[in-house]
């Protein structure tokens, strides 16, 4: 079976499953609900923008929500839980990244690639999913070339080191293309800092990144500057 269809068959085949199983609110546990109203009400996006360190020159990274409250038990509902049907909430939040992104037609969405461990366990790979639930195509032309450890708990320096050379394109012929790296969140910037050296090292024009949500300690109010330059917009 092509991997499109089996992927389709199998995030339908969840959201069936989702119908006949007791649910509850992703945001705040209410009962026979997947996401309340109330909940829901906090997803409305509020783009925000950052620049991050990388090679060949910084990377504005635009992300829709902040990672906290129900976006994030959202997030990893989708992540941990299997509970694909909630990506709809999400995008648009990723959606208005994209338009913050000045997501142009002859741009190409490249979501960062999941590892196998990571696909084995949920069956999807989580950024895909959020750009086809944002009615876009994702156009897959990164894979790892060797494995990192675990980012949580890691500082900047110590995610930078752990991601460093893990990914590389996928095939030739790339090069003079346009492209915006997508993830679903951003912490550090490490990982989107190695999708964007990898690609440009084949040639690869990186306009930006989006993602859905970026953590919380590393927003700051209009006006103030950080090490990392970090904006808000609203």
């Amino acid at each position: 079976m092509p991997t499109a269809l089996a992927l389709a068959v199998r995030a339908a085949c969840a959201d069936a499953l989702a119908l006949l199983l007791p649910v509850s609110c992703a945001g705040c546990d209410e009962p026979d609900v997947a996401l309340c109203e109330r909940c829901a009400l906090t997803l409305v996006p509020a783009p925000r923008r950052q620049v991050v360190p990388a090679d060949g020159g910084g990377l504005a990274v635009w992300s829709g929500l902040v990672f906290d409250g129900v976006a994030a038990r959202v997030l990893r509902a989708i992540k941990q839980d299997g509970r694909t049907g909630l990506a709809r909430a999400l995008a648009p939040a990723l959606s208005a990244a994209l338009a913050h992104a000045g997501c142009a037609d002859d741009v190409v969405l490249v979501p960062l690639p999941t590892s196998r461990t990571a696909y084995r366990r949920r069956g999807f790979r989580v950024p895909e999913l959020l750009v086809r639930r944002a009615g876009r195509r994702a156009v897959p032309l990164l894979q790892h070339v060797r494995r990192t450890g675990d980012q949580r708990g890691l500082d900047r320096d110590e995610r930078r080191r752990n991601v460093d050379g893990s990914l590389a394109v996928r095939r030739g012929g790339v090069r003079g293309l346009r492209v915006l790296l997508v993830d679903d969140v951003v912490t550090t910037g490490a990982t989107l800092a190695e999708a964007a050296r990898a690609l440009r090292s084949a040639g690869v024009d990186v306009v930006g990144a989006v993602t859905v949500a970026a953590t919380p300690r590393r927003i700051s109010r209009l006006g103030e500057r950080r090490p990392d330059t970090f904006e808000t917009h609203r």
